[in-house]
């Protein structure tokens, strides 16, 4: 007797994401399209990408670029709490004294804890790293002298199936992270670029 069991579908909630690409997202100084997802990390995801100034994805924008995947898997893995689960990526350049001050990761992760709130996208179980990159170069790069970075790699687990909310407040993290101020409120002003004069 054959198994007639039809394969989950993907959910609907992948359709509200690509409706959001669709619209070109919520910053005119970003660039938000639909990349290839990974497939081994759940049985079903979608990817976005984003980049700062209007630069097509293909070539990360020098001033920022960030990564969004939402995953599902009905059967609720442990540590999810949920059937969805979001993973994010966002970096930048910083000037290199703006890289050394001891409270930019700090900062990094308050500003996706006041994106997600002010997009009012609920979440449990959010974990991550902020991470700074200071670098200097040598023998033939020695030119180009002191540069940092800014890295912040989060997942969190939605609550509900409306995953929009989620990729707007990403998509304010990778502009605030490359200097651009908050478009909502209950975001704070600060940059990273601002940190050491405020």
């Amino acid at each position: 007797m054959s198994d007639t069991h039809e394969p989950t579908a993907e959910p609907e909630a992948f359709d509200g994401l690509r409706a959001f690409v669709s619209t070109g997202g919520i910053r005119s100084e970003t660039t938000v399209t639909e990349i290839p997802s990974p497939s081994r990390l759940a049985p079903f995801s979608i990817a976005l990408a984003a980049d700062v100034s209007g630069v097509e994805h293909g070539v990360d924008s020098d001033l920022g670029t960030g990564r969004f995947i939402a995953l599902y898997d009905p059967s609720e893995p442990a540590g999810w709490a949920g059937a969805f689960r979001i993973v994010t990526f966002a970096q930048a350049p910083l000037e290199p004294e703006i890289g050394v001050d001891e409270f930019v990761a700090d900062v990094t992760w308050s500003w996706l804890v006041d994106a997600l709130a002010a997009h009012g996208a609920e979440y449990d179980h959010a974990s991550g790293t902020a991470t700074k990159i200071i670098s200097r170069g040598y023998g033939d790069l020695a030119d180009q002298g002191d540069g940092a970075q800014l890295e912040l790699r989060a997942s969190w687990t939605p609550r509900g199936t409306d995953l929009v909310a989620h990729v707007e407040a990403w998509e304010e993290i990778v502009a605030m992270l490359a200097g651009l101020p908050p478009s909502s409120d209950g975001v704070t002003l600060l940059g990273p670029r601002r940190l050491a004069r405020d």
